[in-house]
């Protein structure tokens, strides 16, 4: 029987469009249902994360009062699977026929999940607190991704029991996990402000242990976690030391790390540290034999940043007077006490080997770590959204934002090298192939 054509987004506006009754019936967060919704049916119709059977039904309602498909009597199949999506309005689409799976946690604008899916991976759950980055990534993948991870994984509300049919069994577990307790910015800021820090700060810092209950609960084959280079020093190398031995020790997977440089994929750097783990139950392997992609392999075409810096923008990426005075006054006094911070300034005409510095989550307050000169104007001026989201790696002709250009300097200061993580995805995808028992 062919399979009714449906427009993905129409049919998920219509659930989303009655939530009063849907969250009545299944107790459902009325915050959380766009990601139920969307999750449902993004995982043709087979999980349900919320409410169980009786949440199916109502949802084959639901679906069953748009498109008009009549139910049938005997080997019932979901509505949900007798529809085909016509996904032409979502940018990153799930692959139709997948190779793998995966669950991409501390979601982020969804640099995970685009290369993990260029690579035939499809996600079956997604997890962001941030509701301007949930924005962003429902516009780029048609899925809303759930709040607070602690929702599934506090363990004085959620039994393991329940943690197991709460998330979906997967294959590649993938986090971004929170990096500001552990960045040296972030660490200042803190140690500023007499606050904690670290596995000391008791809203971030914690949220690694939250991974480990996932891990620890659902078991999947592999792992792949990111943070910021100062996580190996953090507090004496102590928090790295936690980390390992969480891995290693507690939940017995083979791990190993290395650090990762974005500069070798874009002109910007970026430099991470990937973790990667496999379960032993389930693939065979040694640490020694757990590669994490430090270049790109032949064929890769680096982008250089005079081809991704435009002539003409708008006026309103010039910095004011007031922010100019400030950043080179900062600069300044830096130099008198010798100290190299102060703001970074790209000049013109672009050298065909310039890579910026890092990008921040801050950039949207002054772009002080990269600036462009302007020779017809006595000011620099900030990157565009469309630029910076280049220096990340991702395609400026099919994701977009939402949002205003605040949130979007935030979420890519937040995000992932998306060549890079690519480059490390496909040494997993590869081990899932040739390694698994």
């Amino acid at each position: 029987m062919p399979k009714k054509k449906i427009n993905y987004k129409d049919l998920l506006d219509h659930l989303i469009q009655n939530t009063d009754e849907l969250t009545k019936k299944q107790k459902i967060p009325l915050e959380e249902f766009p990601a139920v919704a969307s999750h449902y049916l993004q995982s043709d119709g087979l999980h349900s994360i919320y409410g169980g059977e009786k949440a199916i039904k109502e949802y084959e309602y639901q679906i069953n009062s748009f498109s008009g498909i009549e139910e049938t009597i005997q080997d019932f199949v979901p509505l949900r699977q007798q529809l085909h999506f016509n996904f032409n309005e979502v940018p990153f689409p799930p692959p139709k026929n997948p190779k793998f799976t995966f669950v991409d946690m501390f979601a982020g604008i969804g640099g995970f999940r685009i290369a993990f899916q260029e690579l035939g991976g499809k996600c079956l759950f997604s997890c962001e607190w941030d509701k301007f980055a949930k924005q962003t990534y429902l516009a780029n993948f048609g899925e809303t991704p759930f709040g607070d991870v602690r929702q599934f994984t506090d363990p004085e509300k959620v039994s393991d029991k329940e943690l197991e049919k709460m998330i979906p069994d997967h294959d590649i577990l993938t986090a971004g996990f929170p990096c500001q307790p552990f960045s040296i910015a972030g660490v200042s800021k803190k140690q500023s402000l007499g606050r904690k820090h670290g596995f000391d700060d008791p809203t971030q810092g914690t949220l690694f242990f939250d991974i480990k209950r996932i891990l620890d609960v659902k078991r999947p084959k592999a792992f792949f976690l990111e943070n910021v280079k100062n996580l190996l020093s953090h507090d004496k190398k102590r928090t790295f030391e936690i980390i390992m031995k969480s891995l290693e020790e507690d939940l017995g997977y083979i791990v190993n790390h290395d650090v990762v440089d974005g500069g070798n994929w874009v002109p910007q750097h970026r430099e991470r540290v990937y973790i990667v783990g496999y379960n032993p139950e389930k693939i065979e392997i040694t640490k020694e034999e757990i590669n994490i992609s430090l270049k790109p392999k032949g064929g890769y075409k680096y982008p250089l940043l005079r081809d991704i810096i435009k002539n003409k923008v708008e006026e309103k990426y010039t910095l004011g007077p007031g922010t100019w005075a400030t950043l080179e006054r900062h600069k300044k006094h830096h130099e008198e006490v010798g100290n190299g911070f102060g703001y970074g300034l790209i000049n013109r005409p672009i050298k065909k080997d310039t890579v910026t510095r890092t990008m921040s989550q801050r950039y949207h307050k002054d772009g002080a770590e990269i600036l462009i000169e302007q020779k017809s104007k006595p000011r620099p001026r900030r990157l565009t959204p469309t630029e910076a989201l280049q220096l990340m790696g991702f395609d400026p002709d099919k994701f977009f934002f939402p949002v205003s250009d605040t949130q979007a300097y935030r979420q890519i200061g937040n995000s992932v090298v998306v060549p890079a993580v690519k480059a490390t995805a496909k040494e997993i995808s590869g081990v899932l192939k040739s390694r698994s028992k």
